[in-house]
């Protein structure tokens, strides 16, 4: 998996150069020769996508996640967060999760006034409310069965309004502050100015299609990292400790840099099919390994459990899918950065009149 992680960085470095010195002979040597390749959108790639607000509320939801996660698993590696205690773990990660909302609101606020919103506080209030609202509404949801069932593994209604505080006192108004002073803030500048009227994209070949890209795409970061997964779901599921935390931090490492590669590489192909529509398509791939993720969870649950009874089955995939879901933010915020960075740096290198 390294190698053929180095064997990409190596590639996409060597044709990206290629191509910059190829575009910027060309201009030297005939103004008049047609732009062709990723140059000829120059005029549309930073054009601000359709549905800017929603993109904006989940690139900023996985920064949060992002920070709380790198945060949880580096204090578990040195010591910090005892992993015979699962009660630390999770108190530290919702504790971090609401106090990483000043910079999850400070990046989502910097980058809706880069993508030209005019609506930010409805921005804001969405990005506050997007992802506690879905955990916390299917948590109390799959809780209510196990209070049905009388299970001593229900969360009491005390801790349910413990959250139900954090969230509105503590987490929310960290992301209203951090959202105003990224607004504030001066927008992400681009290297190439955006024409007044949009190209036409042409038809697209079907594996650079959305869904197909996704489902290729998320091969690689999965394979990062399914062996890690089977230690997590043995933890969750089958009540073990989990210690490698040490190996999760490199995993993790590897991961966040197979998800990059993974989404420059998409983008770089989009672009050279005259597709500038990279904004979503960038997120949605870069969280395709999330399908994989839920497609492991059906695997472990055919193979591994022996779940019976609706309330158990109801429970495992209503979690499952939470997990599903958090990492598609995750890396989809990962791959949505990756992007951004790698147009920037290309455009900027490039001779463009």
């Amino acid at each position: 998996m390294k190698k053929f992680a180095g064997f990409l960085s190596v590639t996409i470095v060597r044709t990206v150069r290629r191509d910059i010195a190829q575009y910027n002979r060309d201009d030297e040597e005939d103004d008049t020769l047609e732009e062709t390749g990723w140059k000829l959108v120059h005029g549309d790639v930073f054009r601000p996508p359709p549905h800017q607000m929603i993109l904006v509320n989940m690139v900023g939801t996985g920064i949060q996640l992002l920070g709380m996660s790198a945060i949880v698993v580096v204090c578990a590696m040195l010591g910090m967060l005892s992993p015979a205690s699962r009660g630390s773990l999770m108190s530290a990660a919702v504790f971090l999760f609401c106090f990483m909302g000043l910079v999850s609101g400070y990046h989502a606020g910097r980058l809706y006034k880069t993508m030209k919103g005019r609506n930010p506080i409805r921005c804001a209030v969405q990005t506050a409310t997007l992802f506690p609202s879905l955990i916390l509404g299917a948590g109390f949801l799959l809780n209510f069965f196990l209070i049905v069932k009388n299970s001593s593994g229900a969360v009491p209604f005390g801790t349910m309004i413990a959250l139900l505080i954090m969230w509105f006192c503590i987490d929310m108004p960290l992301i209203f502050l951090g959202f105003y002073f990224g607004y504030r803030k001066q927008p992400f500048t681009h290297p190439v100015r955006t024409n007044q009227i949009p190209r036409q994209v042409p038809e697209q070949v079907w594996y650079l299609r959305l869904i197909p890209s996704s489902l290729i795409a998320g091969v690689l970061p999965f394979g990062a990292m399914f062996i890690e997964l089977f230690f997590i779901f043995n933890a969750i599921w089958e009540n073990q400790f989990y210690y490698l935390f040490g190996f999760l931090f490199i995993v993790s490492i590897i991961l966040a840099i197979s998800t990059a590669q993974i989404s420059v590489v998409a983008t770089y192909f989009s672009l050279c099919a005259e597709n500038y529509r990279w904004w979503w398509r960038s997120f949605v791939i870069s969280g395709g390994s999330a399908f994989y993720v839920m497609a492991y969870a059906v695997f472990y649950y055919n193979t591994k459990l022996s779940i019976d009874g609706f309330v158990p089955t109801v429970l495992y995939f209503g979690y499952s899918s939470l997990i599903a879901l958090t990492f598609f933010f995750m890396t989809g915020t990962i791959g949505f950065y990756a992007s951004h960075f790698f147009l920037t740096k290309i455009y900027a290198a490039v001779k463009i009149d």
